[in-house]
């Protein structure tokens, strides 16, 4: 059964029988919960209950005034896990759902199982920092994001990848350029304020980092990670660029299910 619902200001859809042990799956900047959707499926299949949380300002969820940080974005998840009664479960995220992951690991590891962090960092060093000033002002001066999602998506997927699949490329373009001005910039702000990186050794909850082997500065920064996370299992997901999950979702799905199960173990 799939069902949508809100948490406050906050939408998610739950995948599933909501008996079943949940996996909480959590999106990139200028996307949503449906970039999932392959995910959602297998998890289903599985056996699992995936919930697909919309950040705020993407998707179904309202964009509340910005600044955003990524701590108020970790309590988004314990919003919804609270208005599910779950008491704890399985995180994924990727990119700011990632980032938002390591401050669930940080102030909220009382309500997860693991952490299956994917195409992130814990920082944001100033040359990171400055890009997200330009896009913020062109989304501001055109009052839509839509100007950016092209080049967000080329980014992310490098052009050869979004000819040869033009029907994942628009439905991405859609919902890039259907995502708030003011959720987009509240985002963008947390990211550029984010600087976890020295306290994520008192990360303790079964922690996996993925990335795609062709996401930029990335790999290194998650291989870095990993050795700073107690326990950490890094994986690199070869031919694939920022969203592994849409791009390879097969070695992206099997990665995922090898985490579950070590968790499990």
């Amino acid at each position: 059964m799939n069902t949508t619902n809100r948490a406050g200001d906050i939408a998610f859809q739950t995948h599933g029988d909501a008996r079943a042990t949940p996996v909480v799956l959590a999106h990139s900047i200028l996307s949503s919960g449906a970039m999932w959707a392959t995910q959602a499926r297998m998890l289903v299949e599985h056996g699992f209950c995936a919930i697909c949380i919309d950040a705020r300002g993407h998707g179904g969820s309202a964009a509340t005034p910005a600044p955003y940080t990524m701590d108020q974005l970790a309590a988004d998840t314990v919003a919804v896990l609270d208005a599910l009664a779950i008491p704890r479960a399985h995180y994924v995220g990727l990119s700011l759902g990632g980032m938002s992951g390591i401050g669930l690991g940080l102030g909220h590891a009382d309500r997860l199982l693991s952490l299956c962090l994917c195409d992130m960092r814990a920082d944001t060093p100033p040359a990171a920092a400055a890009p997200w000033d330009e896009r913020m002002a062109i989304a501001r001066a055109a009052g839509s994001c839509a100007p950016l999602a092209a080049p967000t998506l080329e980014r992310w997927f490098g052009r050869a990848f979004l000819d040869a699949n033009p029907e994942t490329a628009r439905r991405l373009n859609d919902v890039a350029c259907a995502t708030s001005v003011e959720g987009f910039a509240g985002c963008a702000q947390a990211i550029q304020q984010m600087d976890y990186l020295a306290a994520v050794d008192r990360i303790r909850v079964p922690t996996t980092l993925l990335v795609g082997a062709r996401d930029g500065v990335l790999p290194e920064a998650m291989r870095d990670l990993s050795k700073r996370i107690p326990g950490a299992v890094f994986e690199q997901i070869d031919d694939a660029g920022h969203l592994p999950n849409v791009e390879r979702p097969d070695a992206f799905d099997a990665a995922l299910l090898r985490h579950l199960a070590q968790v499990a173990a």
